[in-house]
């Protein structure tokens, strides 16, 4: 599904990424483990197309994803969702809202979005914070709207970049529980963490980056 061809990110005054190569296959969870600087969010943002590599080449399926006009990367980009560690959630917009805004982005109709938000609440247990706003809800609770909102428009990947950076540890518990179930229904999750407990929690395969380059890259037994 994802193939990093011998990619490189150099910087004017550091290197992000350093010759890396691999591959993700369609439905895996990978876990992209590294302290901070280690390469980890410069990796993801390489799959969106928010970076553009020094050298080598990133694949989505068969599309380099470097040489996409903005139409044709905007598509791309519609087929994967994002959950940051800063929730990044409309604050003037209820949980409700928050989801049928990404909704209505795609031209989802008022049908599909009074059928489906409710129900992609209820999947992150947030049925009872419909109509709550974010400064209404915890961390936690925030985090898992986050979630909701990448998810309902059905994507292929789903990348969460540090998710449970600012929360505690029930929080966290609950969020990974909440995209080992996603990457169940089917969709392909790459998550990065510097926090071990969380890789564990998770149990998949687990690349650790240092100094922008790939370390190690395990897949961990049930």
């Amino acid at each position: 599904m994802i193939y990093f061809n011998n990619v490189s990110k150099v910087y004017k005054d550091a290197t992000a990424l350093d010759d890396i190569t691999f591959t993700v296959e369609s439905g895996e969870f990978v876990s992209v483990v590294g302290h901070s600087g280690a390469g980890k969010t410069t990796l993801t943002k390489m799959i969106l197309a928010d970076e553009t590599p020094t050298g080598g080449t990133v694949f989505f399926e068969s599309i380099n994803v470097h040489q996409l006009k903005n139409k044709d990367l905007t598509k791309l980009r519609r087929r994967i969702g994002v959950v940051f560690q800063d929730f990044k959630l409309l604050s003037n917009k209820t949980a409700y809202e928050n989801i049928a805004f990404a909704m209505e982005a795609v031209g989802k109709t008022e049908e599909e979005i009074q059928s489906d938000v409710p129900h992609v609440l209820e999947l992150v247990d947030l049925s009872h914070r419909l109509f709550h706003f974010p400064n209404q809800m915890s961390g936690g609770e925030q985090q898992r709207l986050a979630i909701a909102r990448a998810i309902i428009n059905q994507p292929e990947l789903i990348i969460a970049d540090e998710p449970t950076g600012n929360l505690d540890p029930v929080n966290t518990h609950e969020i990974v529980q909440i995209l080992k179930k996603i990457n169940d229904l089917g969709t392909t999750v790459i998550l990065t963490t510097h926090n071990r407990g969380v890789i564990e929690s998770v149990n998949k395969r687990v690349i650790t980056m240092e100094n922008g380059k790939i370390i190690r890259d395990t897949k961990h037994s049930k």
